[in-house]
């Protein structure tokens, strides 16, 4: 009856609209924005954090650039032979292993002026050539670096020039390692040259990494 009497007093009649219960939406219903310029920017995609698929390939480098590459490395090998002169008469087993190349080896140093046409052949036909690939002149600049490195003990041999004495053995004993150290560099960059990798050597690859 309190009711009936409140809407009696009511100046303005109740409608259905304001009988109506206020509405509330469900949390499970998803939030529509109609209209709003934020809409573009959440439903855009970062492109930063999009992921491509990454595919590995690897391209084999060719016979004849392999080929060349291990070439190159004839120039110091040859030029650093001389530097086991005294290893050969301490053990001439050791002399044996390198005849099969000494006719080889004979014919290089035949020809006039051989080792310097041989290395401005090779650095500016071969390293210098922007046409050849990296890879063939990388290969080619470290055996240029490395033949150059060979004077230094002959100009530092004939400045002191040791006869006897310490300074001979010395000389014998850094003679030695020269060559060993030659042997080692050929065998390491041809290996890698042959099975199309790019051989490092200490210090050297560096210097020749420069110069490209």
């Amino acid at each position: 009856m309190a009711s009936a009497s409140l809407l009696r007093f009511t100046p303005y009649p109740p409608t259905s609209q304001t009988l109506k219960k206020p509405y509330f939406p469900s949390p499970l219903t998803p939030l529509r924005f109609n209209n709003n310029p934020f809409t573009s920017l959440i439903n855009t995609p970062n492109p930063s954090k999009t992921r491509k698929p990454i595919s590995a390939s690897y391209t084999a480098v060719p016979a004849t650039e392999r080929l060349i590459s291990a070439v190159a490395y004839c120039l110091p090998f040859f030029n650093g032979l001389q530097y086991g002169r005294y290893l050969f008469v301490q053990y001439p087993n050791l002399g044996s292993l390198f005849q099969p190349i000494f006719p080889l080896l004979n014919l290089y140093r035949s020809v006039p002026y051989a080792s310097f046409v041989a290395f401005f052949g090779l650095y500016l036909g071969v390293v210098r050539n922007p046409s050849l690939s990296r890879f063939v002149r990388f290969n080619s600049m470290q055996a240029v670096v490395l033949d150059v490195l060979l004077v230094l003990p002959l100009l530092i041999q004939r400045v002191f020039n040791p006869s006897k004495g310490l300074g001979f053995k010395l000389m014998m004993m850094g003679y030695n390692f020269i060559f060993v150290f030659i042997v080692v560099c050929f065998l390491y960059s041809v290996g890698f040259s042959i099975l199309g990798k790019t051989p490092y050597l200490p210090f050297v690859a560096d210097a020749a990494d420069r110069q490209l």
